[in-house]
This record gives structure tokens, sequence and C-alpha cells, in this order.
């Protein structure tokens, strides 16, 4: 799959799913621009990459922060050809007693975030003519309790992502979505060992993903070999969005 050479923005890039998305990218050829929050988590994950993935640490759910990040992806390489939307976090709760600031921070995480940094890359794939956007969505949009905010910010993205793909064809730029559900990040290694067991069964795979399963669906949808792939959503899963658990 060809993304030799090309530059690629990973947000949220400094551990986890996002780190692997980079990793993955980065082993295939691409030029890598890693963003996180903190500034130490972008400087380990750059020195361990090395030449050339250069970072940039910034808050990419407000406007400034989101053009920042491209402005200093196309200072260092010139240009961008890729963009993977994986910024995100999760407060969940029961809906009754989840609290208005509950919700707008993870919509705003999970969601503005992914208008904010695809608006602000928009004018220059279109000037190139090609480009290429994966959104992490994720199987929590089909809905779970205590998940709200969490599911809906989700279904958002897949919402945007169709959109950005109708309104961006004709410029050769394709947009899609990944949808994981459990995956080996710091988060789910933190959990209780019976509670990772008891998600683990609900896999029909029968084990937990891992940030490389993801960033090889990424690789796929960052590639030349998906230019007439556009508006959907990939799930990388298990099997586990096929069923209500």
């Amino acid at each position: 799959m060809n993304v030799k050479d090309r530059v690629a923005i990973v947000t949220g890039s400094g551990q986890g799913i996002g780190e692997g998305i980079a990793r993955v990218l980065a082993g295939a050829g691409a030029r890598v621009v890693i963003n996180d929050l903190v500034p130490a988590k972008v400087s380990e994950v750059v020195d361990s990459l090395g030449d050339p993935a250069v970072g940039h640490a910034a808050d990419v759910s407000t406007a400034e922060g989101a053009k920042g990040l491209i402005e200093a992806a196309i200072e260092a390489f010139g240009r961008v050809d890729i963009l993977v939307n994986n910024v995100g976090m999760a407060r969940d709760g029961w809906l009754v007693k989840m609290s208005e600031e509950d919700w707008d921070t993870v919509i705003r995480v999970n969601l503005k975030s992914q208008f904010l940094t695809c608006r602000a890359v928009a004018p220059t794939m279109m000037e190139q003519k090609s480009g290429r956007i994966v959104n992490i969505a994720s199987r929590a949009w089909l809905g779970g309790p205590g998940q709200a905010n969490y599911a809906a910010s989700k279904g958002g993205v897949i919402s945007l992502t169709r959109t950005l793909a109708l309104e961006l064809a004709r410029y050769g730029i394709t947009a899609n979505c990944i949808a994981p559900a459990l995956v080996d990040t710091p988060l789910f290694r933190g959990l209780k060992e019976e509670v990772q067991e008891r998600l683990i069964k609900t896999i029909p795979a029968r084990r937990i993903g891992t940030p490389e399963d993801i960033g090889n669906a990424a690789l796929f949808l960052a590639s030349d070999e998906s230019s007439y792939v556009t508006g959907q959503t990939l799930y990388v899963c298990g099997g586990r969005s096929l069923g209500a658990g």
C-alpha cells in the first residue's frame, strides 16, 4: 500500500491508538507529524521514530490549535497528504448524572476537533487535488449504557465524514472512518484484570485489538489503493459490532 514520502498528520499520537497508527504509516514510508497535548509525549514518539518524523504539541479542539498543526506540517514538509483524526476521550456516566461539562467536553474533543482539523486542511488538499482524511470513530456510536456523550460524538464523526466525502470527492480527496472496539491501550490496561477478561469475552474473535490493527486499517484508507473508497466506516473490532453487547 503506497504512502511512501506522503506527509501524514496523526492527532493524539503521543500514545495508544494514535501512536500505533503513526508507527504503521512511518514504517510504510510516510513522513509523519506527531501531535499530542503533552509535549513530552510528542518528543518521545518523534525520537523513537527518527527522521523524518516531526512533532507539534497542540490542542486541536481549538481553532487556533488545529490551524497551527496544519501550518506546522506544511512548514516542515511543504504539503499535507494524509490527516488521521485520532484524538479523543471518554467521560462515561448515566444520563441523569451526566453534567453539561462532561457532555460539552467530550463533544468538543471527539467531534469538534475533527471538524476543525478537516476545515483547516481542506484548502491545501483541494489545491493539491488529492488527499486522504481518516477519522477515528468507534463501535460505540451504535450506543451503550453510560455513554450518551461518547456515542453521540462518535456518531457525529461518522456523519461528518460522510458529508466531507460528498463535498471533497471532486477534488480527489477521500474521507473515511475507522470504528474500533476494544483496543490494548494504557486505558484498557488500567482496568482490573477481571474486567479485562469479561470485556474480551464480548468479542467474537476472543482477543483484544492492538494499535497496529487500527494502524493497518488506516494505512489502507490512506493509500493509493483506496482511491475509490470514500464516505465509508470500516469496523476494526473483532466482530463486536455485530452484536448488541
